[in-house]
């Protein structure tokens, strides 16, 4: 390791000082650049391409299929490069992959339809591996639950942001449905150039850190399948949990644009990011609040109960909605509130408690992009089943229905899981 003279002034100052200076920093700067990197994927999604289709299908579901694909196959690529990567290689990989996904936009732009749906496929596939880098920043601290929680809400509020840049830029600036994408991805760059250069800052975990939350490293082969043998049945139950929550937050990212004009929203660009800021506030505010719980077993736990929740507001929410208690932008933000309480927990806090509450060496990286790789499956999977299987169902009939099975589903699987690791770890005690 260098020494503290031969460190640059911005890490030698995060290594001294307080809790809260270390963590406003951090999580100001991987906010801010997840935020700016979720432009280079989602910013498409404003954009309707009425009227288009090919082989029976919508041109924007050829689009999101290609681009779902891509990112899905990047989650299994991840499984190993994320979990054997050095620390000292995340920036570059983030600046090669960032880099490769806005030359595909440029492609998409300049290639007629149909043949640009292939820039799709090679946007999502090295985005996919950019969550993980960014997270290995942040795991294995005695703060960790606010700087997953910040970095968590990024993909929150960035999605509402970036569906409006790209709504705006249509609306406003007259830019084409084809060649917003790019010209979004171009505002942001600069910006993510700065807010990665000051992650980079960021010094691996103190020794105080290793001590709370055990200590992380890459995982090869033999650790990878002795962890899934270790706790089998419960990566079972909480990825099948998270495969749910995948299809529905992915469905709600997607088709959002669909559902609000379905709902009487069609020319209200601000809708997205409106809906979305009382949720990033609140989820960041209850995930934030677990980091007060020391004992890494007991906020597992939590963890599974908020989930737990999030998976009953939902199904509740959208009842009110159909019984016309609610307004639609209430329902929204009352789902959006329970999809990301389930969703946001397996990005970031749940496996790095998970790893501290067994004192298990390894990266949390390995276990989110196990889960991350069966849910953008499943989420191809629904994209087919709807489009091949129900096409002449409104996009707001099947919002409402995942809507139901999730919350049913997605309950009865996730307290199975808790369940599981308060028996795996009670037995775990005994024998230690």
């Amino acid at each position: 390791m260098a020494s503290l003279s031969a460190e640059h002034p911005i890490t030698r100052w995060l290594r001294q000082t307080n809790a809260i200076g270390f963590t406003i920093y951090t999580s100001l700067a991987a906010f801010c650049l997840y935020t700016c990197v979720y432009a280079f994927r989602k910013t498409f999604a404003a954009a309707s391409f009425e009227g288009i289709f090919y082989a029976g299908v919508s041109y924007k579901v050829w689009l999101v299929i290609f681009q779902v694909v891509g990112y899905g196959m990047s989650k299994f690529i991840g499984i190993k490069v994320i979990s054997e990567l050095k620390a000292h290689s995340r920036s570059t990989g983030i600046l090669v992959l960032v880099g490769i996904a806005g030359i595909s936009w440029l492609l998409f732009a300049i290639t007629p339809a149909p043949f640009n749906i292939i820039f799709l496929f090679t946007n999502g596939l090295p985005l996919g591996m950019i969550w993980g880098m960014v997270f290995g920043y942040l795991e294995g601290r005695r703060m960790t639950e606010v700087l997953g929680a910040a970095l968590s809400v990024s993909f929150i509020f960035s999605s509402g942001l970036c569906r409006s840049t790209g709504a705006y830029l249509i609306r406003d600036w007259h830019v084409s449905e084809m060649w917003m994408p790019f010209i979004a991805c171009c505002l942001y760059t600069i910006p993510l150039l700065a807010f990665l250069y000051l992650l980079d800052k960021v010094p691996p975990p103190s020794s105080l850190d290793e001590q709370l939350r055990t200590r992380r490293q890459p995982m090869n082969v033999s650790e990878r399948k002795k962890f899934i043998t270790t706790f089998l049945p419960g990566i079972i139950l909480f990825v099948l949990c998270y495969m749910l929550l995948t299809i529905y937050r992915d469905f709600r990212d997607n088709f959002s644009a669909e559902v609000w004009k379905s709902l009487g929203y069609g020319n209200s660009p601000q809708i997205f990011t409106a809906t979305e800021i009382p949720v990033s506030i609140a989820v960041l505010i209850i995930m934030g609040s677990i980091m007060i719980i020391k004992n890494n077993k007991l906020a597992l736990m939590i963890n599974h109960v908020i989930i737990a929740l999030g998976m009953v507001l939902i199904g509740i929410g959208t009842l009110l909605f159909e019984q016309h208690i609610i307004e639609p932008t209430t329902w929204m933000i009352l789902i959006g509130l329970g999809l990301y309480m389930g969703y946001v927990p397996f990005n970031s806090i749940f496996f790095d408690r998970l790893i501290a509450a067994f004192q298990y060496i390894g990266t949390v990286g390995f276990i989110m992009y196990v889960a991350d790789s069966f849910g953008y499956l499943a989420s191809v999977c629904m994209l087919f089943f709807k489009e091949f299987g129900y096409s002449k169902m409104g996009w707001l009939q099947v919002f409402i229905a995942s809507g139901y099975i999730l919350s049913v589903a997605g309950f009865l699987l996730i307290i199975g899981s808790m369940l599981y690791f308060h028996f795996k770890h009670k037995r775990w005690r005994e024998s230690a």
